[in-house]
């Protein structure tokens, strides 16, 4: 049987070898991944879907899949210079620019080969990200999938008062997914508190990322889904930039870096 640990030597091997892993200058985008499993027919993925914690439009893992057995989850730590370089300023660095896009290009692959494996391996597979049917309503700021729901079901991390993942190699980075109808051994133990990783959330005892928000979308009650997309997508105060290298919007990140959740638990 398959095992969690041979899939994140293939993605580590992938992060360190791949040429697309790299900023137009040559140095690395992510480092050493994570990967977590979760069973396809897990009682908290019908949560997500029922409770309203993502609501009705969240497609379960059968929906994409039928006969689906195993999602497979992994997160992406962005490396210390892509991180370092969004410290300064309220607009974000352009290392964290090409960080963003051709990273995010990147995990794209490793979802496409990641679904081609597991189907050499005998399974039938699908990302839901990059399937026909993935949508996603920027009006309401939902989708029928979420990569970092399914990361805390998977066991990589809980969530922050930004709402990011927070996992033992922090919150900067990316995370993708692919459900398979083959069964994967080496799953997870969640944390029971969805928020357990962020001291704020636990005993009020941090919350530096409230005012490293140059959007003022994050306060003490939590994150501010809308202000957080006007900041980015309407306001889009680095259209020049980013139209420079032909980037379709916009991006921040202010709140994953220079904050004692950005490469570890804290």
């Amino acid at each position: 049987m398959l095992q969690t640990g041979s899939i994140l030597e293939w993605i580590t091997f992938l992060c360190k070898e791949d040429f697309q892993n790299r900023l137009p200058d040559g140095r690395i985008i992510f480092t050493e991944p994570l990967v977590g499993l979760v069973d396809a027919d897990d009682p908290e993925l019908i949560n997500f879907k029922n409770n309203n914690i993502i609501g009705p439009a969240f497609r379960l893992p059968s929906e994409w899949l039928p006969g689906a057995k195993t999602v497979v989850s992994y997160f992406l730590p962005f490396s210390d210079k892509i991180r370092q370089s969004n410290y300064c300023g309220s607009l974000p660095s352009v290392e964290w620019l090409h960080g963003r896009f051709i990273g995010e290009s990147f995990n794209e692959k490793i979802r496409t080969l990641l679904v081609n494996e597991l189907i050499k391996r005998g399974g039938k597979a699908v990302a839901p990200l990059l399937h026909k049917d993935y949508r996603a309503d920027y009006d309401a700021l939902l989708s029928s999938w979420s990569e970092r729901h399914i990361a805390y079901a998977a066991g990589l991390g809980t969530f922050g008062l930004h709402r990011g993942l927070i996992t033992e190699k922090g919150t900067a980075g990316r995370i993708g997914s692919v459900i398979t109808d083959l069964e994967i051994e080496g799953k997870k133990l969640r944390e029971v508190n969805p928020f357990n990783n962020c001291p704020y959330l636990v005993d009020h005892s941090c919350g530096v990322c409230i005012d490293r928000c140059p959007a003022s979308a994050i306060n003490r009650e939590g994150m501010d889904k809308k202000k957080c997309y006007h900041y980015m997508f309407i306001d889009d105060r680095i259209k020049a930039m980013r139209e420079q290298y032909d980037y379709a919007h916009s991006i921040c990140g202010k709140c994953q870096i220079d904050v004692p959740c950005e490469d570890c638990i804290p």
